[in-house]
């Protein structure tokens, strides 16, 4: 049968203490309800209905990348309510799985297996146990074990709140079913509400067995109401993404203290350190190191590299054997060759650095072309920018730039030039030649520095 997946985010979260509807909160960079629409695609759903309400079209903007079906909820009058918007939207010969925005981390073999088990019985129900209950809708069992009903907690008993099985809201039956049931439901409780738990005992009275399956980890089934739940659904994602890439063979120092807002593969021997920041689409070769409180967004890291402490490299790719750091940062369009060296507060940027070139001290290299085996001293500058344009500096291969040097680009520099420290290179230098650009040095014998005026 094909799988529609209806997934709920209309909600306001006023315990999020924001002005942000509460599923575009990010987890791991990503706004929470686009973690529950990746799973949605990852089950092969044919297609997938998102329900918004709260923050008007905050939501449907945000994602405007996400090819799903925006339907609006205009009023919030309970999680049935929110069902029976999207059903209209949906062809009658699916199976329709009911997700929620602020629920992230449900795995896909957790779906999977309460996909089936609703196409055997026709109703499947993800259910958990857990020691505190407060809050959450009970599962009343009969005689038999079988599920009869859900109670919301403000609706239970007192005996009824002794149970500890609690409803997850996450539930697939099929459209036929499901629409029939969501007609039915009325706002007869104490919040006036259309519960969408209430299809359940509607299922039961039609002789529909409701099959439940439970999650491996309970941080599956965690929504996410304040900062606080947001912030320990965040640590249990990264443990997640830690443990994945230490069983594909990464060393972690400390998988506590390592973030992963994206994806990256790895090669063998890789070693991270703390406080690593990985985001958006990376690769990393193999016997790479990577030191502490590093942030690498978007960037390529072949064989044999090492990034030294506090560095940050942005849509760069580093060739293998380089080495980059400490206090470096790369920023987009860096590309660097085999065994190049970047030292410490070098910054280079829309550069490409020639093979085996060193830019060790204090220096910014952008727009330019670097030829190989190139030494750039410390305090080097290319400068760029005229206050309207961007403009090239090209230096050949086995350049040696003193210390304290400016290139006022656009400017050439031949194969095996030599420039001076201290100079300011505004013209073109030809290959081999030795570039001086330095006013006359003054010494005055006995000179007496100025002296501060006495005041009374």
């Amino acid at each position: 049968m094909s799988l529609s997946v209806v997934i709920l985010a209309a909600g306001q979260g006023t315990r999020m203490r924001s002005a942000l509807p509460k599923v575009l909160h990010k987890l791991a960079d990503k706004p929470l309800v686009e973690h529950v629409i990746d799973s949605a695609r990852q089950l092969g759903a044919d297609d997938i209905h998102v329900i918004y309400g709260h923050g008007g079209d905050a939501v449907p903007t945000t994602l405007a990348h996400c090819k799903v079906d925006w339907v609006k909820q205009d009023e919030q009058l309970g999680t049935g309510h929110a069902v029976a918007q999207a059903i209209p939207h949906i062809p009658m010969d699916r199976q329709v799985l009911g997700l929620y925005g602020d629920v992230p981390l449900t795995s896909i073999d957790t779906l999977k297996n309460l996909i089936l088990l609703a196409q055997k019985s026709g109703f499947g129900l993800l259910t958990i146990a857990l020691e505190d209950a407060s809050g959450y809708g009970r599962i009343v069992r009969d005689e038999s074990g079988k599920v009869v009903r859900i109670v919301e907690h403000k609706d239970a008993s007192d005996t009824e709140r002794m149970i500890n099985e609690v409803n997850t809201g996450i539930l697939a039956a099929s459209r036929e079913n499901l629409a029939k049931w969501l007609e039915q439901l009325d706002n007869k409780n104490s919040q006036g509400e259309y519960y969408l738990t209430d299809i359940i005992a509607m299922a039961v009275s039609e002789g529909i067995s409701i099959s439940t399956t439970s999650p491996a980890d309970s941080h599956e089934v965690l929504g996410v109401n304040n900062k606080r739940q947001l912030a320990e659904l965040e640590r249990a994602y990264q443990l997640q993404q830690a443990n994945r890439l230490m069983d594909a063979g990464v060393t972690l120092r400390d998988p506590a203290r390592f973030d992963l807002r994206g994806s990256v593969i790895c090669g063998k021997d890789v070693i991270i350190d703390v406080n690593v920041i990985i985001q958006g689409e990376n690769q990393v070769g193999n016997d790479v190191e990577i030191g502490p409180n590093c942030l690498i967004i978007n960037s390529k890291i072949d064989d044999g590299v090492k990034i030294l402490a506090n560095s940050v490299i942005e849509n760069a790719v580093i060739g293998k054997n380089s080495r980059v750091g400490p206090f470096a940062r790369l920023r987009p369009e860096a590309q660097l060759s085999e065994e190049t060296h970047i030292g410490n507060f070098v910054e280079v940027k829309k550069s490409r650095i020639g093979k085996g070139s060193k830019v060790n001290h204090l220096s910014y290299v952008g727009d330019s072309i670097v030829g190989s085996n190139v030494n750039i001293g410390a305090g080097t500058i290319t400068c760029n920018y005229d206050g309207a344009n961007k403009h090239l500096t090209e230096i050949g291969d086995n350049v040696f730039v003193g210390s304290d040097t400016q290139f006022i680009a656009p400017v050439k520099i031949g194969e095996g030039a030599t420039i001076a420290a201290g100079s300011t290179i505004t013209k073109e230098v030809d290959a081999g030649a030795l570039a001086l650009s330095r006013v006359k040095q003054i010494s005055k014998s006995g000179w007496k520095r100025p002296q501060k005026k006495k005041t009374d």
